[in-house]
């Protein structure tokens, strides 16, 4: 079973398991963050996520683009400590038409100790939002260090992403904070006004700002067309939208274009869903057991598998990841995360957040992919994140020192002072029932994990872990906020139960 589990098409175990450490640690040009076409350079032209040459290009995918504006110091305000840096920013301005916003800044090693702040217009309109926070502290969302993805890449230090809907105007401050107050703001919940500076703020210089402050507008794209009919050989069924079979198709109904990026990522979940799916179907347990060829007599504790939107599915733009897919061994815990884009979002614009922090990870972060293995929207959808299988161990950057064999799963939103919806919670619970159950983990169990190196945990150090961790259980941070970490006992005991435990 677990021969089958981790090879993809066209790639064996060994070859997979090569591929981070075959990387060349040289650095990659820096990505046109003003490009929408433009990619990270591929470290091997016929690499395994290049995918099947005889597919033709065509049916592009949705199109995003990224504005990237540097930032400038703001008037001195009464407030600010004689000698201290300035804040930095910019001024009410017009922009292309955008929906998620972060900062970005050169060094990924700085930390930018400080508050973040934007006002955005909606488009078409003269109607101004209130100041809103840009969660700072996101340094724990990266590849691990010493990394191929890490040491190979322009990778910069960046601000949590901010999903703020569909605007064309825009206005950013960002503040720097005392030494005093760093300390105190570091691992706490973040309040929802961090808009004037406090008396302790005051107390001590200001700890400068990073260097090279940017200011990143993201425009998803539209949405992927909706898929037209598929013809069907003669005596069987036509295959609708809604439907996809279980194994691979025959040439008759492969969809008609398929570049050749967007084969490659679906072709690694070909034995679940057919080339060019938008969604891999649920299965019962029963089915769900049958399809991984368990050996005679045994009895794994698999959960059923839920449904899961593909990349295909949620529009990603093949182009922008790195070639190559990158695995580990196996997979034996899975960490919870927010995304801290905030909730203001509805379910049908999912996929727009989803393609907005992806294009952030890659384009504004220097990553080589969506950094989460798998998403979960509010109203309980699952989304395949990062590319290379669903089914299979692929690398994440999403826990900083902990990426290894493990998976990362983002909720979308931000749950340090709201509850996560249930949904997203079953949702959590269904994803790791079978994905942990897939590689023989029991979501109430504990697992002992080796440190690569994080603010909690010096590298080398083995660490006793859930199953299913916080994020902060890793690294000394507020993800994946107070509401949702609350909730991952009883997503651990319903994982389990699904699994038949």
């Amino acid at each position: 079973m677990r021969a089958l589990l981790v090879t993809s098409a066209g790639v064996t175990c060994a070859m997979a398991l090569t591929l981070p450490l075959a990387t060349a640690a040289t650095a990659a040009p820096a990505p046109d963050l003003h490009s929408a076409s433009s990619r990270p350079p591929s470290t091997s032209p016929a690499s395994p996520g290049a995918g099947p040459p005889a597919v033709r290009a065509g049916a592009a995918e949705p199109a995003g683009s990224t504005q990237s504006l540097p930032l400038a110091p703001l008037a001195a305000s009464s407030d600010r400590v004689a000698g201290a840096p300035a804040a930095q920013g910019l001024p009410q301005r017009d922009a292309r038409p955008f929906s998620l916003v972060g900062v970005v800044w050169d060094d990924p090693e700085a930390e930018l100790h400080g508050t973040v702040q934007v006002r955005t217009r909606a488009t078409g309109t003269t109607r101004w939002s209130e100041w809103q926070d840009i969660e700072t502290h996101n340094a724990e969302h990266a590849a691990d260090l010493g990394s191929a993805e890490r040491e190979g890449r322009t990778v910069r230090g960046a601000t949590a992403p901010l999903w703020v809907g569909d605007s064309d105007g825009v206005e950013v401050r960002v503040r720097p904070r005392s030494p005093e107050a760093s300390d105190h703001h570091e691992h706490a919940e973040p309040s929802d006004h961090h808009g004037s500076a406090q008396p302790q703020d005051r107390a001590a210089a200001p700890v400068p700002l990073p260097e090279g402050l940017r200011l990143e507008l993201v425009d998803p794209g539209e949405d992927p067309a909706p898929e037209p009919a598929r013809s069907a050989p003669t005596g069987r069924a036509a295959v609708t939208p809604a439907v996809f079979a279980d194994t691979p198709p025959t040439a008759a109904v492969l969809p008609e274009a398929l570049t050749a990026e967007v084969a490659a990522a679906s072709a690694v979940n070909a034995e679940l869903a057919e080339l060019g799916a938008t969604a891999i179907p649920a299965l019962t347990q029963k089915e769900t057991l049958e399809s991984v060829n368990a050996a005679p007599g045994a009895k794994p504790y698999i959960g059923p598998r839920p449904k899961i939107i593909t990349r295909k599915g949620w529009g990603a733009d093949e182009k922008l990841r790195e070639r190559n897919f990158a695995y580990t061994k196996t997979v034996k815990a899975a960490f919870v995360h927010h995304s801290a884009t905030g909730n203001n979002y509805t379910c049908k614009q999912a996929p727009s957040v989803l393609r907005s922090i992806y294009r952030y990870h890659v384009k504004s972060s220097g990553w080589r992919d969506f950094g989460y293995n798998f998403a979960v929207d509010k109203c309980g959808n699952i989304y395949e994140g990062r590319a290379g299988g669903v089914s299979k161990a692929v690398l994440g950057a999403h826990t900083l020192g902990f990426n290894t064999n493990t998976m990362g799963i983002a909720v979308l939103g931000s749950y340090g002072s709201t509850n996560p919806p249930a949904a997203a919670v079953t949702a959590v619970s269904k994803l790791t029932a079978w994905k942990l159950g897939l590689f023989g983990a029991n979501p109430k169990g504990k697992v002992t994990l080796v440190s690569g190196g994080s603010n909690k945990y010096k590298a080398g150090v083995k660490v006793s872990m859930n199953v299913i961790s916080g994020h902060r259980d890793g690294f000394a941070t507020e993800c994946p906020g107070a509401r949702l970490y609350k909730k991952l006992g009883t997503a651990r005991t319903s994982s389990a139960k699904l699994q038949g435990r």
